[in-house]
Order: C-alpha cells, then structure tokens, then sequence
C-alpha cells in the first residue's frame, strides 16, 4: 500500500467539521485551503505539488500543474468553464458536483408547479389590493398535481429528484434523456432519493422525440446541464408543442430555453405560466418584460442554495475520493464532447 502523500488543494472554504473527514479518509491526504479571488493568487511552487484540486472557478494554467490529477468542481454546471486548457486535458479527470443539489433543487420545482397550479401569484396580487374576488371559485379553481401529467426534460439527478417526489402526488411523469437506452442512474445517488432505476416514469422519450412529450404534458419542467447539444433546445417549435393550459419551470441553465420566444408565448397565452430560476442573462436585466408580467414567477437563481450544501458537497467528495484512491471509476466525470 502507498504512503506517498497527496497533497489536495481546497480554494472553496468548507467549516472546519466537513474538512476533517477528508483528512480522516486517508493519512496521505496532505490538505490545503486557500480561498482566493484568482489563481494567480496562489504561490507557483504550491500548484507544482498538487495532484487533487477541490474548486469553484480557481483553474490553474496546465504548464503550472504537472502533478494534477484530479479536479472536483463544487458545482454541477460547468459550462463557464468549458473553454479553459484544463477542461480537455486527457490525464486530468474533471469532475461535477452533480446530484449534491438535488434535493434543494427539486424541492424548489415541487414549489413552483403547487404556485403555479394554484395559482400562488395571482393571490398574491388580490392579497396586496386586499380584495376578496366574487368569483374565485372559478378564477381560482387549480391544476392539481394529482393526475396531472408532468413532462421532464433532463432525467439526471435533479428530474429523478423531481419524479420522486411527484410520485407521492399521484403525477403521471414522461421524461426525456439523451440515453434511452439506459433508464437506469449510474451516478451518484443519495440512499433515498432519485430514480436509481428508472421506475417512476410512465414514458422516457429520446430527446429527439421531445415534442411528442410536450404535447402531452399540464406541466414541464425544465433541468438539463447546458451544452452545445442543449443551447436553445426548448424554442419556439417546443413551446408551441405545448398546451395553452401548460406550465412551465427552468431551473437548468440559462440559454437552454429561448426567452424570445418564451416571452412571446407568455404574452399571447400560449401557453398558461412559467417560473423561472435561470436566465441568458444574470441578473436578469429591469427592462425585462419577464418581470412584470402576471403569470410569470422569477427567482434569482437560488433554486440550488441550501443550508446541507456544505455537507452533501463534502458527501459527494468524499465517495469521490474514496474511489480515486483505489482506483475506481469516478462519479460525475466531464465529457469535453458532450460539454457535461
């Protein structure tokens, strides 16, 4: 058995609790934290040694790491960081965080479709006017989840989340994936949650079959890591697939739904709502037509925020690390082809 130490570099600051269970997986882990604005920050003779980096956005220059062997990103979407030298580098494996968000995330999309079926933003409206309309029973009648079909565009960690916890609400779920060929979740799963097998759904749909999804669906739901294959997937044709009476909610990346054309489906009422976390550009910028409008939820992209991050980061981490040093094939391993 190797005792020769790896020094493991952390540039995001973990409490003090989560940090000891990295050292206490192994005696070779050599951990080092330094929080900094860029990697130029950080002393060249440190970055010679590393060979595990733990980041957010801190990527070195390739010619300053030549030990490095693994990086682990803190976040699932890394699509900011897809052109960098490093992200194509064959002896590097890169990794994601994905699956770490997902609960926190699906629960937000739980929110959004009972809001938006129920009509949340229109109370609120009447709320604030302090009037009680004559005719709610009609005006406030809901779309109840229960026998309500949703559609998910994306069946990885967050949408298996999500089909979870719809299933509890008696929701007929179709989904749609890159892969239908295998419906079964190779990546990291919390005991617990998710979709490990692919049992939840009614129907899983290529994603070249999308919009015979869509047509089916009261409400979709939005949650796949944005790529070249994904920019823009959710567009004028998709959005005319669905029905009048249909929701929608993103809480993918921004650019995968074109906001041009959701905007206009919005104002012509083609299609009934959306809540959206994601935008192509953050903030979303005032003058945004988005804001105002009444059948419309917005939040700043915080669907993936949690007081737990810390510690389902760390969890993910460490089965990571765990695998890296017996030589196991990785969780969340980046694909520079697929840009995930």
């Amino acid at each position: 058995m190797s005792t020769t130490p790896i020094p493991t570099l952390f540039t995001v600051s973990f409490p003090p609790e989560q940090t000891e269970r990295v050292i206490q997986v192994s005696p070779r882990i050599r951990l080092m934290t330094h929080t900094v604005r860029s990697a130029e920050d950080i002393p060249l003779d440190l970055w010679k040694q590393v060979e595990i980096l733990y980041t957010d956005r801190i990527l070195p220059d390739p010619a300053w790491v030549p030990n490095l062997r693994w990086v682990q990103f803190h976040f699932a979407g890394v699509d900011h960081m897809a052109d960098h030298p490093l992200m194509g580098k064959k002896d590097i494996q890169i990794t994601t965080l994905s699956g770490a968000a997902a609960p926190q995330v699906a629960e937000h999309v739980l929110l959004m479709l009972l809001a938006l079926g129920h009509k949340i933003p229109e109370l609120a409206a009447f709320q604030a006017r302090a009037e009680w309309p004559k005719d709610r029973w009609e005006r406030f009648r809901a779309v109840e989840l229960r026998e309500s079909t949703v559609g998910i565009v994306g069946y990885g960690s967050i949408g298996r989340e999500v089909a979870r916890l719809l299933h509890a609400f008696g929701s007929r779920i179709l989904a749609a994936k890159r892969d239908v060929r295998h419906p079964e979740d190779n990546g990291y799963t919390p005991e617990g949650l998710g979709d490990p097998n692919g049992d939840l759904f009614t129907r899983l749909y290529p994603i070249q079959a999308l919009r015979s999804m869509l047509k089916e669906c009261d409400f979709v739901v939005v949650c796949l890591p944005l790529s070249p294959a994904t920019r823009g997937l959710i567009g004028e044709a998709e959005l005319a697939a669905m029905k009048p009476s249909a929701f929608l909610v993103d809480v993918s990346r921004g650019g995968i739904v074109n906001h041009a054309a959701l905007i206009a489906a919005l104002q012509e009422k083609r299609i009934a709502g959306a809540a959206l976390d994601v935008f192509p550009e953050e903030p979303l910028p005032p003058s945004s037509p988005l804001w105002k409008m009444p059948n419309v939820i917005i939040t700043p992209h915080i669907s993936g925020i949690s007081a737990h991050y810390s510690k389902r980061a760390m969890d993910l981490f460490l089965e990571n690390l765990k695998r890296y040093l017996s030589g196991n094939i990785l969780y969340n391993l980046y694909d520079p082809e697929l840009g995930y």
